[in-house]
């Protein structure tokens, strides 16, 4: 019980983080319209996220391995919470640029320290509980758009943000009564940050399965509106597609996990990622949006069984106590994969035309899951109960 709890609370969390995210993504019509911000300003805002939260993961987010995960939950959580009250009330580029910059680093030195504390919570059942933190986040996500469509028109744009920001406040007590395990003083690692980790193959294996997975969402979400727009595709059915897209990250999110654990998640995760690769290559030929919607449901079940397999692959080959600092490693370089793979499918697609555009992001997800295939080596079959995947730290090996 007391891990259900765990598992619950910090996913509530995570979820109030990407629903932050998701409220203002659906407001950047609103941003332009009333504010005058144009719109490569409002790129700018929406990068500069990005980028915040990649240093926190890389430079901050370390600090939860030396006995400090709780505390960066809570100034995370802070951080947070100023931000979406900048947000609330910024009327002009300077300030809601700051505020986005705020967001990223909350949530960029909380995230690592929460899936750090997930995963120690319950090492034998690792896989499902990323899974439940993967289909909080895309519920989160999901869930802002509403938020807004139920809010701004009643109350304004600053009620979305301010919801938020109580919602999160409110959990800051029940955190404070949730026990989570920190490291020893005798037991923290010596480094203060992860990159010696990048000198494991396996470590290597992983995040490249993960750079993949992101290289997959950056160039799906830049191009998947433009283009059933640029097909003559009603607004309902590129809506309703974003939507669908996410439910079954939601629902087989943990599912996925299970199976990543039990049969290996650099089989599953190579598996999945090589069919997510030729769904994409198939929406750069399918001759109209209503096709590549049909798609994109199967597309959707696929990576809701087997897109957890990365977080499970970087928890399985990290040590017990780098979690924070393996995992906040690859989730900045996903959020640098993700954005580059962003502006790149969209220059593209202006020049060269949709199929270009879909292929050339194929072809770096092949190419990543080689890497992966390479580095991990004869550990491709292993699972998170064997002890043949390990990091090797200092010229020793950890399992």
């Amino acid at each position: 019980m007391q891990h259900r709890r765990l598992i619950i609370t910090f996913g509530v969390l995570s979820a109030l983080f990407s629903a932050g995210y998701g409220v203002m993504f659906t407001m950047l019509d609103d941003f332009r319209d009333k504010y005058g911000i144009a719109a490569g300003a409002l790129g700018f805002i929406v990068a500069a996220g990005f980028f915040s939260s990649f240093l926190a993961q890389v430079f901050i987010a370390p600090r939860a391995d030396r006995g400090h995960a709780r505390q960066l939950v809570y100034v995370g959580m802070l951080f947070n919470v100023a931000g979406l009250v900048m947000m609330a009330f910024g009327t002009n580029l300077a300030v809601l640029l700051l505020a986005r910059v705020i967001m990223g680093i909350g949530a960029g030195m909380a995230g690592p320290a929460i899936r750090r504390i997930v995963i120690l919570a319950e090492p034998d059942n690792l896989g499902s509980n990323i899974g439940h933190l993967l289909a909080a986040d895309v519920a989160g996500f999901a869930a802002g758009p509403a938020l807004s469509a139920i809010l701004v028109t009643p109350f304004g744009i600053a009620a979305p943000f301010l919801v938020i920001a109580v919602a999160t406040i409110a959990c800051l007590p029940i955190i404070a009564r949730v026990r989570v395990h920190e490291t020893a003083a005798a037991d923290q690692p010596q480094t203060r940050f992860a990159f010696d980790l990048l000198r494991s193959r396996s470590y290597i294996a992983a995040v490249s399965l993960g750079a993949a997975v992101f290289l997959m969402v950056g160039t799906f979400d830049a191009l998947w509106v433009l283009v059933l727009s640029d097909l003559n595709t009603s607004d309902v059915i590129a809506n309703l597609g974003i939507t669908i897209f996410a439910l079954p990250l939601i629902f087989l999110g943990s599912y996925g996990g299970r199976l990543a654990q039990r049969i290996g998640p650099f089989r599953v995760g190579t598996f999945g990622l090589l069919v997510g690769a030729g769904f994409m290559f198939s929406y750069g030929q399918l001759p109209s949006g209503i096709a590549m919607f049909c798609v994109s449901i199967v597309h959707a079940f696929n990576d809701g069984f087997t897109i957890t397999s990365s977080g499970v692959a970087v928890a399985v080959v990290a040590p017990p106590d780098r979690q924070a600092g393996a995992q906040g490693l690859m989730g900045g370089v996903q959020t640098l994969v993700g954005g580059i793979a962003a502006i790149t499918a969209g220059a593209l697609y202006q020049h060269h035309g949709r199929a270009t555009a879909y292929t050339v992001c194929a072809l770096g997800m092949v190419a990543l899951i080689a890497v992966s295939r390479f580095c991990i080596g004869r550990d491709w079959n292993s699972t998170p109960v064997d002890e043949a995947v390990a990091v090797p730290i200092d010229g020793a090996t950890v399992a």
